[in-house]
């Protein structure tokens, strides 16, 4: 079935196609949920709302670009919305005062490791260092659009990814 004919008999309701839906989509979705979150619970938890989401507002997708990057967009509102109102502080630090983290060095742990064992280490991230270095890294976020999703300042948002730079290079060389 194509995605423009499932999404109609999603809209209509049909039980079977938003389980179909559910099926096609749930599984790369829950890897974005993933990246977000601090375990697996929460990460099904923002997939729960997000998926919520999706069905709620999918007579809003109007056909423009694909469906799955739409679903995405959503997936990753949902995990911001979720890290905000679960806030609890923010470890912030002008951008001057955090070490500046080499390339050459990231790339070369990087380089060595799976992409298993760096989404562990990325998990393993404090909150708000993970979900800037996601937003940015992964999602390729600029730090203004960052900054204006979290009513964050720039420099908080380069000084978090700076900040989680560090807390990674540092776990992945003690390994």
């Amino acid at each position: 079935m194509q995605e423009n004919q499932l999404v109609k008999k999603v809209l209509q309701g049909k039980a079977s196609a938003q389980e179909t839906f559910y099926r096609m989509f749930a599984p790369k979705m829950y890897a974005v949920c993933l990246r977000f979150a601090k375990d697996r619970d929460e990460a099904n938890d923002i997939l729960q709302d997000g998926f919520i989401k999706v069905f709620a507002n999918l007579k809003s997708y109007r056909g423009e670009g694909s469906l799955e990057g739409w679903i995405r967009r959503t997936m990753v509102n949902t995990a911001i919305n979720f890290y905000k109102k679960n806030l609890k502080f923010r470890n912030s630090a002008d951008i001057d005062t955090v070490l500046i983290f080499e390339k050459s060095t990231e790339a070369t742990a990087v380089e060595l490791m799976s992409a298993k064992e760096l989404m562990e280490h990325i998990t393993q991230l404090p909150e708000g260092y993970r979900t800037i270095f996601n937003l940015n890294v992964i999602e390729g976020y600029t730090h203004k659009e960052i900054a204006d999703l979290l009513n964050i300042s720039e420099n908080t948002s380069k000084s978090q990814l700076s900040r989680a730079r560090a807390h990674l290079q540092k776990r992945i060389e003690k390994e």
